[in-house]
This record gives structure tokens, C-alpha cells and sequence, in this order.
């Protein structure tokens, strides 16, 4: 797939600014910037320099610029790689794009310049991916988990994984080559203990998906509660705006109201939604049915309740309707300025439910609920030394894997011969392989790549 053209875009976004970088790739990229440069001459300068000049179109000046030099293989795609500097006009951009193809530059397509870096062995291919989402993270964690994925936490600790399964694989292979003379090489018991703690892993990291995913594109947290709980007020509080409108009219949030809160780095999609009740209208109905359709979609539920109105009874109602075990759940008692505490300690919640009492409106304990958000939510999972998969494709190859390694089991324990037991190791391995692209189709890296942005 790796081809001998040089390919040129825009690596900067689109749109005038103060300045443009145009990025070059390949054998030829500082002789085809030296061809329309005046100044230094690029081919006798040493990598990692930049130069003050002129690119011009014969006696025509298009811009001054500044040319940085990256030769192979000291670059980001292990190529000759070119940066220009140039004033941020999109007359200038492409003209300068222009001059370059004319040279003898190819337009790049969307990713390859990073396609390029995995081809050459820059990247392996999860930690190209990562390149993609650091550049969409907007936020700290989803940029923290970007990083530490783009550093080689996921794949260093694939690494080690696979290399003791290729042992087995080899001591296996090793036994067919001896078949008849009925000896082991591979430990049967070691084998055992290793797909044992190896599925240990695979399941660790097929469970932090739920979390990756979230922090990679931000946690759905639902508001819901009774008409007049205060869930318009408490968004507001959160956010510290007005963003909902308030008021004491019973259903004024007819449909859903939908913000981002960032608590610690994480970015929380707060969902304001009309009460939950026996509409009284068919606008209200609808609300009320949109209400329910957030509740599902969520992956954090925040149940609002007014503790001076409503009572213990309704309250546990109201939970057992929206309550599902397991699922991150937080009960909120509101207006405790106006309430007697007395009437907190009548309640009975599930176990799992956490609760606290705030005022949204006199902005009580809103930072001690931010803080049981995030806990709730986050925990102590997020560190620099949790590996985190953010990746549907990633995933799927872990679950694939252990599948692959629950038949090694069965074959163990119901013993088959050598040679079943060294396919499902392959297979295994094969799986592990496509996350890093130890095994890839071109097919699946016009998938991933063409989701980058050009001249990334």
C-alpha cells in the first residue's frame, strides 16, 4: 500500500487565520519545496532546521514563508517530510498547494499521513487511531486517555500478552513436529494459568470500555423527576446560568433541555426533561414520553425531588419506576432550606442508590453533588496507569479473543489433540494482532483512516 508519491495538504484548519501549515510526504518532498523556494537551498540542509524565504511561481512572489526539514527517517511518517509556514489566506494556501502538485506533489487523502507512519513502522495501528482522538478529545480525560493510548499503554500491554501466547504457540507446534513420538513440550497446567490470567486482562479491559466510551464522548446524565422538583433550577445551578427557564407552573419543560458540564476533566451531557407524570396535554404526553426515551439512553440517571411536597411514599415509587440495579443512580433531595430533616430520615433507598440533599435554588451542596457525579461516574478508575479502550473495533477483537481462548480452555479440559489446540491459539493471536495491525486488510485501513482529517 506504501507508494513512491509525494503527497501535499493543508495540516492547519481551513479558514483564514494568522497562519498556514502545508505539509509535504515523501522521497521528494524537500526537492519539490527547493524547486519553488528562494533562499537557502533545502537539499544541503540538515533535518530538524527551518528556513526564512519566498516561494515563488517564477519571477511571481506568492508568499515569505518559513520551511521546516524532517528527513527520512527522522519524522513523523519515517519520510522526507516538509512543514511551510505561510501567512493563513486561502488564496495563499492554495496557491502554494497548486504550485507544489505542479512540482510533482499528489493531494493527500484523508489520513494518510498517518497511514504513512503506520506503514513505515512509526505507529502501530491503535496507537494511530489514538492520533484521531486526541485531535476530536475536548476534554482532559478523553485527552488523557488519548495520550496514554497514543504513548503505548494499550499496546505494551497487548505486547506482553501475546508474546507469552506465540511461546505456547511455538512449544505446541513443536509437539506436531513430534507426534509420534507422544511428548509434551507445552505445560498443560502452565498453559491453563496463563489463559486464566490472560482472560483476567481481556475482561478488565472489555469492562473499561463502558467507561472509555463515555469519557471519549461525554456521559449522558439525565434529570428527571415530578413537575416542580426544581430539575430546570438545578441545571441552571450546575451551570451556573440560566439556561432552562424556571417557574412555578407545573410542566413548563415540555421537551429537552441539553447542556455540558465539565466536572474534573470529564464532560457530563446534562439532560434537562419535562416531569414525569399523567400528562394533561398531548404536548406534555409527548414530553413526558421523550423523558422516558433519555432515561434509557442514559449512563448516569440523577432522580430530582422535591422532599417538602412530595411524600416518602411517592418518592419510593418514583424509584422503583426508574431504578434499575446496578445502573449509576443518584437520588436528589431538593429545597432542604425549606424542609424538616426529619422527613430525609423516613426513607429507605436500594443500596445502590446514592443519595444527597441540596437547594438549587439558594445553590446548597451543588459542588458536593458535582463531586458525587464525578464519583460516581469516574471513581478511582481514571489514572495514568489505567488502560482505558475507547475503540468499538478495539473491543470487539478483545471479545473475539477470548472467545478464541475459552475453546483453548474447553480443550484442556475436554483434552483434543495439539493441533486444535494450536488453531485457537492462532486464533487468538490473530485477533490480538488486528488491534495492533500485526494483521491487517486494506480494506479495514480505509475504514480507519478515512475517518481522519485531511493532512493528519
Amino acid at each position: 500500500m506504501i507508494t513512491n508519491e509525494t503527497i501535499v495538504a493543508l495540516s492547519t484548519p481551513p479558514g483564514i487565520g494568522a497562519i498556514g501549515v502545508i505539509r509535504l510526504s515523501g522521497k521528494d518532498a524537500i526537492s519539490i519545496t527547493n524547486a519553488v523556494f528562494s533562499g537557502k537551498d533545502l537539499l544541503a540542509q540538515d533535518s530538524h532546521t527551518i528556513h526564512f524565504g519566498l516561494i515563488k511561481d517564477g519571477d511571481i512572489i506568492v508568499d515569505e514563508v518559513l520551511v521546516s526539514l524532517f528527513v527520512a527517517p527522522k519524522s513523523y511518517t519515517k519520510e522526507n517530510v516538509v512543514e511551510i509556514s505561510c501567512h493563513g489566506s486561502n488564496y495563499i494556501i492554495q496557491q502554494i498547494i497548486t504550485l507544489l502538485i505542479r512540482h510533482g506533489a499528489s493531494a493527500a487523502k484523508p489520513g494518510e499521513f498517518t497511514l504513512r507512519a503506520f506503514l513505515n513502522g512509526g505507529l502501530d495501528l491503535s496507537q494511530a487511531e489514538a492520533v484521531a482522538d486526541l485531535i476530536s478529545s475536548d476534554s482532559a480525560a478523553a485527552h488523557q486517555v488519548a495520550m496514554n493510548q497514543l504513548r503505548g499503554g494499550f499496546s505494551n500491554e497487548l505486547a506482553v500478552l501475546r508474546e507469552q501466547l506465540i511461546h505456547f504457540a511455538s512449544m505446541i507446534e513443536l509437539e506436531l513436529d513430534f507426534a509420534e513420538e507422544d511428548v509434551e513440550f507445552a505445560n498443560r497446567d502452565q498453559l491453563q494459568d496463563l489463559i486464566n490470567k490472560i482472560t483476567l486482562v481481556l475482561n478488565k479491559l472489555i469492562r473499561s470500555f463502558e467507561l472509555g466510551n463515555v469519557i471519549k464522548e461525554g456521559i449522558n446524565t439525565v434529570i428527571a423527576g415530578r413537575p416542580n422538583a426544581g430539575k430546570s433550577t438545578l441545571l441552571n445551578a450546575l451551570l451556573n446560568e440560566d439556561r432552562a427557564i424556571v417557574s412555578e407552573i407545573a410542566g413548563t419543560t415540555r421537551d429537552t433541555i441539553e447542556e455540558v458540564l465539565n466536572i474534573n476533566g470529564i464532560n457530563f451531557r446534562l439532560i434537562d426533561t419535562a416531569g414525569i407524570r399523567e400528562a394533561t396535554d398531548t404536548i406534555e404526553a409527548i414530553g413526558v414520553e421523550k423523558t422516558m426515551q433519555k432515561i434509557s439512553q442514559s449512563a448516569l440517571l440523577v432522580y430530582l425531588f422535591d422532599i417538602v411536597n412530595t411524600t416518602p411514599e411517592e418518592i419510593l415509587e418514583d424509584i422503583t419506576r426508574l431504578h434499575k440495579p446496578g445502573f449509576p443512580f443518584i437520588a436528589v433531595a431538593n429545597k432542604i432550606d425549606l424542609s424538616l430533616t426529619e422527613r430525609l430520615q423516613s426513607l429507605d433507598l436500594p443500596s445502590d442508590v446514592r443519595f444527597i440533599s441540596i437547594s438549587a435554588k439558594e445553590n446548597q451542596h451543588i459542588e458536593e453533588l458535582k463531586e458525587l457525579l464525578y464519583d460516581t461516574a469516574v471513581g478511582d478508575q481514571l489514572s495514568d496507569s489505567h488502560t482505558m479502550v475507547t475503540n468499538i473495533r478495539h473491543v470487539e477483537a478483545l471479545q473475539r479473543t477470548r472467545e478464541a481462548l475459552n475453546s483453548v480452555a474447553n480443550g484442556l479440559n475436554n483434552p483434543v489433540t495439539s493441533d486444535f489446540l494450536a488453531m485457537d491459539i492462532k486464533q487468538a493471536l490473530y485477533y490480538l494482532g488486528e488491534i495492533t495491525g500485526q494483521v491487517t486488510t486494506d480494506d479495514l485501513l480505509e475504514n480507519i483512516f478515512s475517518k481522519f482529517c485531511i493532512g493528519k
